[in-house]
């Protein structure tokens, strides 16, 4: 015999299904949601319908937007000849947030795991190919500079060998974060402070 609400259990089972949320945080969640004024659960139920039917994906850089171009590509101020290429969305936030860097993104949508079966063609390096090279389509104008600032662990250090073997040939300078970072660690969840200097301290990669 069923003791909890249907609802209520139905809840519980899709927010357990977030990362990093497990049974138990499920559970307060879901009943700190049944505690609040019914206003204000309202609006968290509309805020992730919105993000779900309102954010895309910039055809250019890739990372999550309202409009199309993005805000940071549409900005005739930043510097369009330095690309910083990134894993996830979340690593852009973390870096504008650290006010060092002008240029622009791309953002992969992860990283390459042979363990895990994902390839080149599963994330976005075959669009950062064509924004680098010259006369390649989609190119928009000339780059100058690609900084690699994939997360410090092995998938990290594995797509930087392969962006930089598809990179080979191209008049461009492929610099990588500073090791200021955190082995094993991720972008969003350093401080501020150390991307800035990672950023400031970037070396060139050498093939």
């Amino acid at each position: 015999m069923q003791t909890t609400a249907a609802p209520v259990t139905a809840l519980i089972e899709e927010l357990a299904k977030l990362p990093g949320i497990g049974p138990k945080t499920a559970q307060r969640l879901t009943f700190f949601i049944l505690r609040s004024p019914a206003d204000q659960a309202r609006r968290l139920a509309e805020a992730i319908t919105r993000v779900k039917e309102s954010i895309i994906q910039c055809s250019i850089c890739f990372n999550i937007t309202e409009t199309d171009p993005c805000a940071i590509c549409a900005n005739p101020e930043r510097d369009h000849a330095t690309i910083c290429v990134v894993e996830q969305p979340l690593d852009v936030l973390a870096i504008e947030k650290t006010g060092v860097f002008k240029g622009v993104y791309h953002v992969l949508h992860g990283a390459l795991s042979p363990l895990e079966g994902i390839g080149p063609r599963d994330l976005r390096i075959e669009e950062l190919v064509a924004r680098v090279k010259p006369g390649a389509s989609g190119a928009h104008e000339p780059v100058h500079e690609v900084i690699l600032a994939t997360n410090p662990n092995y998938e990290g250090d594995y797509t930087v060998a392969h962006i930089m073997q598809v990179l080979a040939g191209a008049d461009v300078r492929i610099t990588r974060l500073a090791r200021g970072l955190p082995i094993g660690g991720d972008l969003e969840y350093a401080d501020e402070g150390t991307l800035g200097r990672a950023l400031e301290g970037r070396r060139e990669v050498n093939g």
